[in-house]
């Protein structure tokens, strides 16, 4: 039997998760409101910034607390270098898709890509980790699958965006499944491993006169160098919220972060959402909430089971 102490240390600790984890999502959702001012540079500048500027603030948090141990034999292992590079490939592709999509007025497209996301990891699981899916799983991804299809058919066109999202994020997180390393370490590595292509980018940028660095004024610079605070922050406030919660815990709070998307996108930028962009989302919360709430009951069951025991 636990003791009172040990009890409240756990309170405390589960406390602060969700401080951390709710921080994280809520950065994430406000990233609409940080990317729009930089709508005159190109997607792809702002990649290779956010990339160049995210490898010099994680090496200076490394270089603080001398922790470059792990780096040596992370990169004597072919394995794990091809796997991170292949993962610091979907990270960029995320990046880059979602920097465009916020500036081409598409913030509602793009917070679909991050409800869909948990389901797109279940079926990723399912297709390549030989995972079962339960009745309720199954029928959560026929769900989504079907708001898809009436987006794609009463909207005209299908939403690559919120597909090109979830897709390239549920891949990341397979690749690093594989190839496991801390969050601050991975992202270092994979910045670190970025960083030759995104310099000679911003290079080629400059030689052609379309560098927007240094040319564009102190708001522009600032916020170029600081998307590599942003990137960096969530991320290190999400890993210290995964490690004090349970995976239920944290599948609830993810939702915060599109949420906040989707409530800037339709009241602070007027993007369109009409009936038949609403039918197509409620199709989706329907799949989410069956999948988040086939979760919360295994967890319970998994308690009673376990004080009956």
């Amino acid at each position: 039997m636990s003791s009172p102490s040990s009890s409240a240390s756990s309170t405390s600790e589960t406390g602060r998760g969700v401080l951390y984890a709710v921080g994280a999502y809520f950065c994430w959702g406000l990233f609409p409101l940080y990317w729009k001012p930089l709508a005159s540079v190109s997607a792809l500048q702002i990649l290779c910034h956010r990339i160049v500027w995210s490898a010099v603030f994680v090496a200076l948090i490394l270089l603080v607390r001398q922790h470059w141990a792990w780096l040596r034999p992370a990169l004597q292992s072919p394995r794990r270098v091809g796997l991170f590079m292949a993962s610091s490939l979907m990270l960029s592709a995320n990046w880059l898709i979602y920097i465009w999509a916020v500036n081409d007025g598409r913030v509602v497209e793009a917070s679909l890509g991050y409800f869909i996301n948990p389901l797109v990891n279940v079926l990723l699981g399912r297709l390549f980790l030989g995972e079962r899916l339960t009745r309720p799983q199954a029928l959560a991804v026929l769900l989504a699958g079907l708001g898809v299809m009436w987006l794609t058919v009463r909207v005209g066109a299908v939403p690559w965006v919120a597909l090109g999202l979830a897709a390239s994020f549920g891949i990341y997180g397979l690749l690093r499944k594989k190839a496991p390393l801390a969050s601050l370490e991975g992202l270092a590595l994979e910045t670190f491993l970025m960083l030759p292509v995104a310099l000679a980018a911003l290079g080629w940028f400059a030689v052609q006169g379309q560098g927007a660095f240094g040319h564009q004024g102190a708001l522009t610079d600032g916020l170029l160098i600081g998307g590599g605070i942003v990137t960096a922050i969530p991320l290190l406030m999400f890993a210290a919220g995964a490690r004090r919660l349970k995976l239920a815990t944290m599948g609830l709070i993810q939702y915060i972060g599109p949420t906040m998307q989707l409530m800037l996108g339709v009241l602070l930028y007027h993007e369109p959402f009409d009936v038949a962009r609403l039918v197509g989302f409620a199709l989706i919360w329907s799949a989410l909430l069956l999948y988040s709430g086939a979760g919360v009951m295994q967890v319970l069951g998994r308690r009673r089971a376990a004080g009956a025991a």
